[in-house]
């Protein structure tokens, strides 16, 4: 019909309409139903150009004010972050910007030296890749895989683009770099295999745009007294609704936001609560490229 109202609105043809409450049941590999990962963001900015989070006003460049505080995450707050999860014996998906290799090696290698999973994050969070050209965009997502590979003998499996910013062929050139998936949608709390333009396979492992102290913090005034409520009710309630099925619970969470002490504090206290659930066995503690390589072996 020529009616509006009739009418197919654009879509991205990347996945199907599926409602989650018909779907296939299944498992996490430890028997539990919730599985849990820590997005922990690390991040370098430019000095004096390019895009950036800001805590206070936004100044004339060099603006010495807020990239210090950006500065603050890579000298103290990942390191405190990084105590707390040796405390509680916490696995992390570090995502990272290959730029880090340049400015300071020492804190990837920390992370990698402990077993995390290292996840490609672009080259620096100063630059979005959706504006590039196609050639541009491959060789960005190529060199970040090969470089990572090269620092530190771990073939990354994910990407998540800075800024979650994609073009329309993002998806395309992240499976046929290799990849195992990415993080940059957020439309589901179950893994969704994407459609590629070649056929390549590749999850789209949730990744919250909620449950993640950037949006709630900066966005939204949030203190970190309220984030880590958050976080605790949120997982309650997924906890809750994974008795019917399988879910993941992403927890997004930046250096210079978490690594203050005022906020680490509350921190502690959610990431404790999430802990003792584990260690009573309720659920899965684990990192999204292990819950990608799940879905393969399940042959979802």
């Amino acid at each position: 019909m020529d009616s509006p109202a009739y009418r197919a609105v654009p879509g991205h043809g990347r996945f199907h309409y599926s409602p989650i409450n018909d779907r296939p049941v299944y498992r996490w590999p430890d028997g539990s139903r919730l599985a849990v990962y820590i997005g922990f963001n690390i991040e370098h900015f430019s000095f004096g150009e390019g895009l950036g989070p800001t805590i206070g006003p936004v100044m004339p460049e060099p603006d010495v004010l807020n990239h210090a505080w950006r500065e603050y995450a890579l000298r103290v707050g990942a390191w405190r972050c990084l105590d707390l999860f040796d405390e509680l014996a916490l696995p992390t998906a570090a995502i990272i910007n290959t730029a880090l290799y340049d400015h300071c090696p020492e804190l990837v290698a920390a992370f990698a030296q402990r077993g995390d999973e290292l996840v490609a994050h672009g080259h620096t969070n100063s630059e979005r890749q959706g504006t590039l050209t196609e050639d541009d965009e491959r060789a960005l997502i190529v060199a970040c895989r090969e470089r990572i590979a090269a620092e530190s003998a771990q073939q990354p499996a994910g990407w998540l683009s800075p800024w979650l910013s994609e073009s329309h062929v993002t998806s395309d050139l992240v499976a046929e770099a290799g990849y195992q998936y990415t993080l940059n949608w957020c439309h589901d709390d179950q893994p969704t295999r994407m459609h590629t333009r070649n056929g390549q396979p590749l999850w789209a492992i949730p990744y919250p745009e909620e449950v993640n102290d950037i949006p709630m913090i900066l966005a939204r005034q949030m203190d970190a007294k309220s984030f880590a409520d958050l976080v605790i009710d949120h997982f309650e309630e997924m906890l809750r609704q994974s008795a019917r099925a399988p879910l993941v619970m992403g927890i997004a969470l930046h250096a210079y936001l978490m690594g203050q002490p005022h906020r680490l504090c509350h921190l502690r206290r959610a990431l404790e609560h999430i802990a003792r659930a584990r260690n009573e066995g309720r659920i899965c503690i684990t990192t999204p490229g292990s819950i990608a390589s799940h879905m393969d072996f399940l042959g979802r």
